[in-house]
């Protein structure tokens, strides 16, 4: 019972060490035992991030899915890739057409000469 009480896990001990050194200043940590890195040229941006996924349900035209499936697998790493692309502006792809929708679309057919 007494080492229940008095062993602290190794989660515990690892928050109180992070929380001991967020409390140092920056010139006070010694990195005298870190060798430097020269060398970036096979450093890999993002490796380890990994943003938090939801899953959705997504309808999509068949002939894209059938694209994007005969790519092999990986098809929704690669949805998730071109939404991103699409998102933050970086896409190499031509983008779709707006469509009008709602009333704006309605009066613009209407007043197109036949």
């Amino acid at each position: 019972m007494w080492k229940e009480k008095h062993t602290k896990t190794g989660t515990e001990r690892q928050q109180e060490e992070l929380a001991a050194l967020l409390r140092l200043r920056d010139q006070d940590i010694d990195t005298s035992n870190i060798a430097e890195v020269k060398d970036w040229s096979r450093a890999v941006v993002g490796k380890f991030f990994r943003p938090i996924k939801e899953p959705v349900t997504l309808r999509i035209d068949a002939d894209v899915l059938a694209w994007l499936k005969s790519e092999g697998p990986g098809y929704q790493t690669r949805i998730n890739t071109l939404l991103r692309e699409a998102m933050t502006g970086r896409s190499r792809t031509v983008q779709p057409e707006r469509r009008e929708v709602g009333a704006a679309a309605r009066s613009s057919r209407r007043a197109a000469p036949r």
